[in-house]
């Protein structure tokens, strides 16, 4: 290589090397460039948002309660209903053939009912004719034993007459027999008519189930049969045919999954703001009337953790066109306000390790050690001293970044609620991000002036 050449690469790393040191020298003496905002007061909504589904309050699926093919069937899907509008028919012809047995065989238990009834009566007639007879034989008897006290009658007439009683009072008794036995056929009979009759109600119960009208005002949201198809009732391992859904659309309800961190903070009547993705550009207001205590069961997915949420019913105040149920929606839940409070950006928010004495105030560091420090020193805390992380913001005084811890309070979508810490008119450093997050305490920093206007201290009126 020439010597000219070697001249040339010398000048050039020399050039580079001034470029550099000037730069390193011009940070350090000017500090970095950040921009900042004055702290003011502001009105603060802490929020919760979660998704979910829209669904009608009051919803109703139709099933058959008799097998059957659907002989009838009146509406379509999306047709809106009156309460006891007829809907559906099932093939009522078995069950019209079963009513007619039972009404005859009530009938027929009516009508044997009856004949034991006269039956009794004539028993009662018989009997009183035998008793009738007794008494006559009784007389004769007396009659005969006196007249065989004075001797004027035969042994024969008198054992004629005692065994005449014998015999009346004999056929007494059986009379007696066979109107208790008729009594008990009588209930029998009544018995009888009460199955009967109880069968008669169940069939014709039956048979006006067969004609399916609405419960309730409203529209049908789901259609799943169609007109000679069969009906099948539901039994323990099979659900059976859910013929039709009704729901009642004039009060809406935004159903959401809320995470588990977020439930504490969510309360009954809690205002909320209901977005739909079908209806856009609009918002609807709503209030929260329901809050799951058990979480939302997820189905199981093998090497993930389900994340925990509980289901959250915000009943909508407004009226929402053209909705329909499982319209995909937005809640955002209004969990506390805050009128007039200091308040700061959220992006100014970072966390820096503090030594605290043992009072615990804050014991300030240098930033930057004297370079004769060797690597043997230790950066444990003196005696009685403590290191921790803690929350905070860099607050821009006389060009200094200085680190200040705070306390927080509500979250609002932008904003911290500053408790502690800060007052108004104090500028805290919010950008750029990198910059706040790896700024060291006391480090010099230059203003942006693009961001002057942002200083500026007011007031909420």
């Amino acid at each position: 290589m020439s010597r000219k050449k070697i001249v040339i690469a010398v000048v050039v790393v020399l050039v580079l090397g001034a470029a550099v040191a000037a730069n390193v020298y011009y940070r350090r003496e000017t500090g970095i460039t950040v921009t900042a905002e004055a702290i003011r007061a502001r009105d603060l909504e802490a929020l919760v948002s979660a998704s979910g589904r829209i669904q009608p309050k009051s919803q109703v699926n139709i099933s058959a309660n008799r097998m059957g093919r659907v002989t009838r069937l009146a509406v379509q899907e999306g047709q809106r209903v009156k309460k006891d509008q007829f809907l559906l028919e099932i093939d009522p012809r078995q069950l019209e053939g079963q009513l007619q047995r039972s009404v005859a065989g009530v009938a027929a238990a009516e009508s044997g009912l009856e004949g034991a009834r006269l039956s009794v009566r004539q028993a009662e007639i018989n009997l009183e004719l035998a008793q009738t007879a007794l008494e006559l034989s009784r007389q004769n008897l007396k009659r005969q034993q006196d007249l065989w006290k004075g001797e004027l009658t035969t042994r024969e007439a008198l054992e004629r007459a005692q065994n005449e009683v014998t015999a009346r009072e004999t056929d007494v008794k059986g009379r007696q027999q066979d109107i208790r036995a008729r009594q008990q056929e009588i209930q029998t009979r009544e018995q009888q008519i009460k199955q009967e009759q109880a069968g008669l109600a169940t069939t014709r119960y039956d048979l006006s189930q067969i004609t399916i009208t609405s419960p309730i005002d409203g529209i049908i949201v789901r259609r799943n049969i169609e007109e000679g198809e069969t009906a099948v009732v539901g039994t323990m391992n099979n659900a059976g045919s859910q013929l039709l859904t009704v729901a009642d659309m004039s009060v809406l309800e935004a159903e959401v999954e809320v995470d588990e961190t977020d439930i504490p903070s969510v309360s009954l009547g809690q205002e909320a703001k209901v977005t739909i993705d079908a209806v856009p550009d609009r918002t609807f207001r709503g209030r929260v009337t329901e809050i799951g205590n058990s979480p939302i069961q997820a189905a199981q997915s093998t090497g993930q953790r389900q994340a925990t949420t509980f289901r959250v019913v915000v009943t909508i105040e407004e009226e929402v066109p053209d909705v329909r149920p499982g319209f995909t929606c937005t809640a955002e839940i209004t969990t506390a306000n805050r009128k007039n409070v200091t308040a700061v950006p959220i992006q100014a928010l970072t966390v820096r390790e503090l030594l605290f004495d043992p009072k615990g105030a804050i014991v300030r560091e240098e930033r930057r050690r004297a370079a004769a420090t060797t690597a043997s020193t230790s950066n444990e805390p003196p005696p009685g001293h403590t290191r921790k992380e803690t929350e905070g913001v860099f607050v821009l005084r006389d060009g200094v970044a200085v680190f200040t811890p705070v306390k927080t309070g509500v979250a609002g979508e932008q904003y911290f609620e500053v408790t502690e810490g800060l007052k108004t008119g104090d500028q805290v450093i919010t950008g750029p991000f990198a910059s706040v997050r790896a700024l060291p305490d006391g480090e010099k920093v230059k203003l942006d002036q693009s961001s002057s206007s942002n200083t500026r201290t007011t007031t909420t009126p």
